[in-house]
């Protein structure tokens, strides 16, 4: 395999691929913030095909985190550019715990995506000049240990930017270091294979030389400015438009219903039998007033013991106990 040399060769086509990677991950959020004020009929927090995208374009963002800093250091850390990018980086991380922590105390963003991003460059840069296949051993190790080892011990907040939690912490985004950081290895050693051999030609050769690739180009080299603006923005407009707007009792009904059956399908249960209990979870927490529970996701103690009451009944009524009648709940 060729060596790495200290050059730092400039991919456009790596510029495009975090550009397009950049704009879907501004429509999930766009889709985030419709769903939580209830203009959208789907959880997209929950809803199992928005959750698979969310991973995907995670997953290539860090890919692309672990290909960029072997293109940008190779055998060499350069560490005045290393520490220029790593500030703003870690800077930016720090703002969105203020501000989540500001409007979503309850679900603030302690260890995000920039978060990782932070720790994981650093974690990366030792591993940049180690044995190709030890790289690729470890990246695996670790992606394969986050995605099939849980303990309990982990779903507190301080430790849960590990991994390994068998139920998810409250946050609206977390990365934790299992399996993510193995992802940026991973990304790692497909520069180091992609830089030894014949493709780092045919990546070199594709350029931004139309308007639509230049546009990708330019949103790839200022994706950490674009990443904490678009929020801001899409909020901005959003907000504002729900006060003036609100939608309605149907379109919150209609919310309601997609995320449940969604979820419903998804451990396996009929549509039929999901149409039937979400219904009936629909009706129970209309009659007990429990929508501010339900939209703020942090129900007190009495309006978790009610919506428990609830789901016990929705579930009995679709597997009925042989000679039990339920009625719905009230």
């Amino acid at each position: 395999m060729a060596e790495l040399t200290t050059a730092r060769p400039r991919f456009d086509s790596i510029d495009m691929v975090r550009g397009a990677a950049l704009i879907a991950m501004v429509i999930y959020h766009c889709f985030w913030d419709l769903s939580y004020l209830r203009f959208f009929p789907v959880d997209v927090s929950a809803d199992p095909t928005w959750k698979l995208a969310a991973r995907l374009i995670l997953a290539i963002f860090l890919v692309l985190v672990g290909f960029g800093l072997t293109l940008a250091h190779g055998k060499l850390t350069r560490w005045p550019s290393f520490w220029r990018r790593f500030g703003p980086i870690a800077a930016g991380a720090l703002a969105i715990t203020v501000a989540t922590m500001l409007l979503f105390p309850q679900t603030f963003v302690y260890f995000g995506i920039l978060h990782a991003i932070a720790l994981f460059s650093l974690l990366a840069l030792p591993f940049l000049r180690a044995p190709i296949w030890l790289v690729a051993v470890i990246a695996f190790v670790i992606m394969g240990f986050g995605w099939t080892y849980s303990d309990p011990f982990f779903n507190v907040r301080q430790w849960s930017w590990l991994g390994f939690w068998t139920v998810a912490p409250p946050t609206n985004d977390l990365v934790p270091v299992f399996p993510w950081f193995g992802v940026v290895l991973a990304g790692s050693v497909l520069a180091r294979l992609v830089l030894g051999s014949q493709l780092a030609v045919w990546l070199a050769a594709i350029k931004a030389d139309t308007a639509p690739k230049r546009a990708l180009a330019w949103l790839g080299r200022w994706s950490l400015v674009l990443y904490l603006a678009h929020q801001p923005v899409l909020l901005a407009v959003l907000f504002p438009l729900s006060l003036l707007i609100q939608p309605g009792v149907e379109a919150q009904n209609q919310s309601f219903m997609g995320s449940c059956r969604s979820t419903c399908e998804a451990a396996g249960t009929t549509s039929a039998r999901c149409e039937t209990y979400c219904q009936c979870g629909l009706t129970g927490v209309a009659d007990n007033g429990l929508w501010d529970a339900i939209n703020s996701g942090q129900p007190n103690a009495d309006q978790k013991r009610a919506l428990d009451v609830i789901t016990q009944a929705c579930s009995a009524l679709i597997y009925p106990a042989p000679g039990q009648v339920i009625e719905p709940p009230r």
